[in-house]
């Protein structure tokens, strides 16, 4: 569960993918510049910066329908690679930039080698300022749904069960 510690909010979500190697997960999580195409996302491209390496910077994008008015609004961020590293199959990015509230934001996405069966786990972390609107537990949801889903497409792309 996500948790309150000197108003900073801390969460993070775990899936596991019991018959897909940890290099696969990998492959899709270090393309920094294109997780559009495995999690809900419009849009996800680079703005400046190497591929691959600390500050490269990448704009993603979606066009989120309220509701309740049923009116579309383009929801954006602006997100710096801080840390990669391939041989620990981790990484950390801030968002530098958004239109959704976060003022303060920095996620580690990790995967992680499952000691039997040849299968993994994908770990995302956060820490970030109280963003208005949301509640930790939300932010927590929303992270754990991403996740979901970056399973699932995983799953579907790498024909595993």
């Amino acid at each position: 569960m996500g948790e309150k510690s000197d108003e900073r909010w801390k969460g993070k979500a775990m899936v596991e993918l019991a018959d897909t190697n940890a290099e696969v997960a990998w492959s899709v999580i270090e393309d920094f510049c294109n997780i559009h195409k495995w999690m809900s996302l419009d849009t996800c491209y680079q703005q400046e910066g190497t591929l691959g390496k600390p500050g490269l910077i990448r704009y993603c994008a979606s066009t989120i329908v309220n509701d309740v008015e049923k009116i579309p609004t383009l929801k954006w961020a602006k997100e710096k690679l801080l840390a990669i590293d391939p041989v620990e199959r981790c990484l950390s990015y801030e968002v530098i930039e958004n239109n959704m509230g976060f003022k303060f934001y920095v996620a580690t996405l990790k995967v992680l080698s499952m000691e039997e069966g040849g299968g993994c786990k994908i770990e995302w972390r956060f820490v970030c300022d109280p963003v208005e609107g949301w509640s930790v537990e939300g932010l927590e949801s929303y992270v754990e749904s991403s996740l979901q889903i970056i399973k699932k497409n995983i799953q579907l792309a790498y024909n595993t069960p």
